[in-house]
């Protein structure tokens, strides 16, 4: 008689429950409606001008694209082409050093230059302003100066002349090119990552500065056991991010020397480009813009979930 009870109450109450999830779902929703509207815009154009543009890439592939006579499906036709290219191999090469060469020689660039102005007693302000300022020079003036500066007989190549050693081909030398557009750009544009790792700095508690400095730690005590150890996931992060950015590295390479001297700045993202805009062969272009977006998925992927295994 119990059992009978207890199952007619569970009856009862399945409905009853149910329907409060529902009103809830309903309060939730009037809540929270005007936010929802608010998205659709940005969802809207999130979909048009990114998940479209990736989605037709990948159609495209499989085509061989001609606005004249129409686009013809040929399969993997445009991976065969892609493959088969001497100069594909030359250009992973390429990215990957490229890439080496921006972890070795920029990575560490911001977060010792973060580190030094947040120890800083003074003109600490103007420091952060000096470091920014090269990030918002426009490409052109940018290019112009280092192609002067890397000049035979630039500023560069005259203060190595002081010290009595010859004259470097910074840009016509394949020994040195590549080093010498990564020493551009971790110039021009460390000063946005150094922001970055300063705010990261700036968040550690200075309780645990004070407490440091009491028992008698000296400053390269207080980089090694509070600052770098604090910054850890950020530099993770800001790694992955950098992975990512530069395998997509093609304009200055473009811009400074065309792939040049003998395709020893030929990159894969420049590959692409020259693929799509000089040979006008769209199709081979945006196949190998699908496998590089695959790569990138996977370092995307990778990326969130550090990120959720740390937070």
């Amino acid at each position: 008689m119990e059992d009978t009870m207890v199952s007619v109450g569970k009856i009862h109450k399945e409905p009853e429950q149910k329907a409060g999830k529902s009103l809830k779902r309903t309060s939730n929703w009037k809540k929270y409606m005007w936010g929802y509207l608010f998205l659709v815009p940005v969802i809207v154009v999130f979909i048009v001008f990114l998940w479209v543009p990736i989605i037709k890439g990948i159609v495209y592939s499989f085509y061989n694209i001609d606005f004249v006579k129409g686009n013809v499906f040929v399969g993997f036709e445009n991976y065969k082409t892609i493959l088969n290219n001497p100069d594909l191999l030359l250009s992973l090469k390429n990215t990957l050093y490229y890439m080496l060469l921006c972890l070795i020689i920029g990575f560490w660039v911001p977060i010792a230059a973060s580190i030094a102005i947040s120890e800083m007693r003074f003109f600490q302000g103007f420091a952060r302003i000096a470091a920014y300022l090269p990030y918002v020079v426009p490409g052109v003036v940018l290019y112009g100066l280092w192609r002067w500066m890397y000049d035979p007989v630039g500023p560069i190549n005259a203060l190595f002349g002081v010290f009595g050693a010859e004259s470097v081909s910074f840009v016509s030398d394949s020994r040195f090119s590549m080093i010498s557009l990564v020493v551009m750009e971790t110039w021009q544009q460390f000063g946005s990552a150094m922001l970055i790792y300063l705010a990261g700095v700036l968040s550690i508690p200075r309780d645990w500065y004070e407490a440091a400095e009491i028992d008698g730690a000296g400053v390269w005590d207080r980089i090694r056991y509070i600052t770098i150890p604090s910054l850890k996931s950020l530099i993770l992060l800001m790694f992955i991010l950098q992975i990512i950015g530069t395998s997509q590295g093609y304009q200055a390479q473009l811009a400074m020397l065309d792939g040049g001297p003998n395709k020893a700045t030929l990159t894969y993202a420049l590959l692409t480009v020259k693929y799509a805009f000089t040979q006008l062969n769209y199709g081979a272009g945006t196949a190998m813009g699908v496998l590089m977006f695959i790569v990138l998925s996977i370092l995307g992927l990778l990326q969130f979930k550090l990120n959720r295994e740390e937070y």
